[in-house]
């Protein structure tokens, strides 16, 4: 099963499916520099599960080989690209749909929307986006309530009191997710605990399990996660029923999909979707915004400042929140620097060119966006945590091209981006977010980028 575990986790299934499998592939890699296949099976597999991630094992191909470079799925050539020059080629003829949501339904098991007529994967698309869009809008006093609450639970703690940051992002963001998609029931905190349990048990599977093959070797952890998948299915088609053709309030994400010309098993498709990713990506997104803002107090007084002469004592609006320049620019500091989302793919569907390279058609192309995000010609001082970069137009352009800003980035990263403003700006006002001492924050990347360990602060009131 090592075949789909790796796989399954670097988008293979999704973005390929069966056409890896019908058409006939060539050992030759087409001059591009690169690793010749280890195993005649495998290729290179047992040297991604060897490296830790796909994103380690980019890393190093393109130390050694330079930004264009290849490496071999079993029989299948797949080139990686690893500069900012190179995917700006590569990226505006070769625009498919989202890659974040496909991955993700084929690991699920699910196919609608996979592979389809272009046209009704579109239509399909825009409704998921602008779902999200009216749900953040219709929600916003959700999230605001949310944030406050935490900060009312922080603010009762002494400044020694070590807080475990990953732990409570990870349940504002499942609160904030499961009331913007599914509505009031889940502001039961027992209903919260119940999906956060089988969310945990199919994440750690999607992240870890089948990206060592080690689920399909252990039928316990694989029943576990089957059960866990079968759960939370269940709830969601309740939810489904009792909101189908009702006006139970104010309007979440699901009412949209039961809106559209949707089957049932879309609306559960999609749901199952923005569940899972917009609880991972939305709570990394605030752990790494609030760890890296504890790092430098210069940028946290920055931003304090900003949102007190824009905001001041008053309510917190998405009219003001979009005035928060600074603010926006830590966020997107804060995906360029944790490497939020490490790793893109595209499906070379007609023979391409990449600088000299020839790109055989039916090519895996990945996007090593860790890789990317990390190269000190396309940001200076790139490990460094500076959102002063985001001042330069260029630089918000670049992250905007690889999806991870502006008009291209996936629905649930916007959405993320959305719930850590109002976060920032409800913690920031009345608290001081300090670090604790001889901490060393270690990385885990897997789908979405996450510390290795809990990451711990403290935290003191503003005077």
């Amino acid at each position: 099963m090592l075949d789909f575990a790796i796989f399954a986790i670097t988008f293979l299934l999704i973005l390929v499916g069966a056409v890896l499998y019908l058409y006939p592939s060539s050992r030759q890699a087409c001059g591009i520099p690169g690793l010749a296949p280890t195993e005649e099976k495998d290729g290179n597999l047992q040297d991604i599960v060897n490296s830790g991630s796909l994103h380690e094992f980019l890393v190093n191909l393109h130390e050694r080989f330079g930004p264009v470079a290849s490496f071999w799925f079993g029989r299948r050539l797949v080139v990686s690209l690893g500069s900012l020059d190179l995917l700006k080629q590569h990226i505006n003829p070769n625009k498919t749909s989202d890659p974040f949501q496909t991955m993700l339904k084929s690991l699920l098991g699910y196919q609608s929307g996979v592979i389809g007529e272009a046209a009704e994967s579109h239509v399909q698309k825009k409704l998921y986006e602008n779902g999200i869009t009216k749900a953040l809008h219709s929600n916003f006093s959700v999230i605001i309530k949310l944030s406050e609450e935490l900060l009312a639970k922080w603010g009762t703690y002494p400044q020694s009191q070590h807080v475990p940051l990953c732990q409570h992002m990870l349940g504002f963001a499942m609160k904030s997710v499961t009331q913007t998609a599914m509505g009031s029931s889940f502001e039961d905190d027992q209903e919260v605990i119940h999906f956060r349990r089988n969310h945990d048990a199919i994440w750690s599977e999607i992240g870890k399990g089948f990206l060592d093959g080690s689920i399909e070797r252990s039928p316990s952890r694989k029943k576990l996660y089957e059960d866990a998948l079968m759960e939370m299915e269940t709830v969601l088609k309740k939810t489904i029923k009792e909101r189908k053709g009702k006006n139970p309030g104010r309007h979440v994400f699901l009412d949209s999909l039961l809106q559209g010309n949707l089957s049932d098993k879309q609306v559960l498709e999609d749901s199952m979707i923005f569940s899972l990713a917009g609880c991972v990506i939305t709570a990394n997104l605030c752990t790494w915004a609030i760890y890296f803002l504890t790092t430098s107090e210069e940028v946290q007084d920055k931003l304090y400042k900003e949102v007190n002469r824009v905001i001041g004592k008053g309510p917190i609006t998405m009219d003001k929140l979009e005035q928060l320049s600074y603010c926006r620019q830590i966020l997107c500091e804060t995906v360029r620097t944790a490497s939020l989302t490490p790793i893109s793919a595209r499906l070379q569907e007609l023979e391409g060119r990449v600088d000299q390279h020839i790109i055989p058609k039916e090519t895996l192309v990945l996007y090593a966006l860790g890789v990317v995000l990390q190269d000190n010609t396309a940001w200076p001082l790139a490990y460094r945590f500076d959102p002063d970069r985001f001042d330069d137009e260029t630089a918000k352009q670049s992250l905007s091209l690889l999806g991870l800003s502006g008009s291209q980035e996936c629905p649930e990263l916007r959405f993320a981006y959305m719930v850590a403003m109002v976060l920032l700006c409800v913690l920031v006002r009345k608290l001081n977010l300090l670090p604790v001492k001889g901490q060393v924050m270690e990385t885990k990347y897997e789908l979405v980028t996450s510390p290795k360990e809990e990451a711990w602060i403290t935290v003191s009131k503003r005077s």
